[in-house]
């Protein structure tokens, strides 16, 4: 075997969450490059943008699901017409995430509970059905989407903060809990990407300045950064790599 045929997903099912736009469709659109079918996880079923046409272009089978992460009703049935449909599940994304932007003496406990429940409620039980699954398999790769806000301060995103700390040391308690089982569950952390969810922010150039200030490599990220390494972690070539999370982050964090 070639050492690049250990980064195929060849043959492989994915679920991957938040998939309509930005980090979550362009890990999509890697997995299915790579190989795998995709099952896409969206708040709204009605707003693929036209991601099942790309998948699918690409020889692989899309399978489109009403799955807002908060929602537990949601989150089960997405399951079940995975494992109707597919019949296994291979790989998970958990990208899903929301970070609503507050000083912390004026968040609301509305903001509070809604992003505790997608960040973390969203990726604990997503990972629980998923974990089910590749244990009847003794197969499995997960990997859930942390942020560089989980290993520093960033004024007024406390909550988000704490709740991507909280998936990198999530990311090990499955890892130690399933790595009997031939499952890894990893976690990636990234700086700041441009994304639609990032665009107002970076456009202003007083915020841009201060991000490339303290990105070493001197770029602000592409969702191609994430969704390689998101690839990565989900082939054959990370088969030793589990309860890690890799920083993104252009050396942000290293000083």
């Amino acid at each position: 075997m070639r050492y690049s045929d250990e980064v195929s997903v060849h043959g492989k099912v994915a679920l991957v969450t938040g998939a309509a736009r930005g980090l979550g469709r362009a890990c999509a659109l890697a997995l299915a490059e790579a190989g795998a079918d995709i099952a896409l996880g969206l708040r709204d079923v009605h707003a693929d943008q036209g991601l099942v046409k790309e998948i699918e272009a690409l020889g692989r089978k899309a399978l489109l699901l009403q799955m807002d992460v908060s929602k537990m009703e949601e989150i089960h049935a997405a399951f079940e017409k995975i494992k109707e449909y597919f019949k296994r599940l291979d790989i998970v994304v958990n990208n899903a995430g929301v970070a609503p932007e507050n000083l912390a003496e004026k968040v609301t406990e509305k903001d509070f509970d809604y992003t505790l429940a997608v960040n973390l409620k969203g990726t604990f039980f997503i990972s629980q059905l998923a974990g089910s699954l590749m244990i009847e398999q003794r197969y499995g790769r997960i990997i859930n989407l942390s942020s560089q806000a989980g290993f520093v301060a960033l004024p007024g995103e406390s909550v988000y903060c704490m709740t991507k700390a909280a998936i990198a040391h999530l990311t090990k308690c499955f890892a130690a809990e399933w790595g009997k089982y031939n499952i890894t569950v990893n976690a990636v952390a990234p700086t700041f990407v441009y994304t639609p969810g990032t665009q107002e922010y970076l456009a202003n150039e007083e915020a841009k300045k201060h991000v490339l200030s303290k990105i070493i490599l001197g770029r602000i990220g592409e969702p191609k950064d994430v969704a390689n390494a998101v690839l990565f972690l989900a082939s054959p070539a990370a088969s030793l790599i589990t309860g890690a999370t890799l920083l993104i982050d252009g050396g942000w964090t290293i000083l």
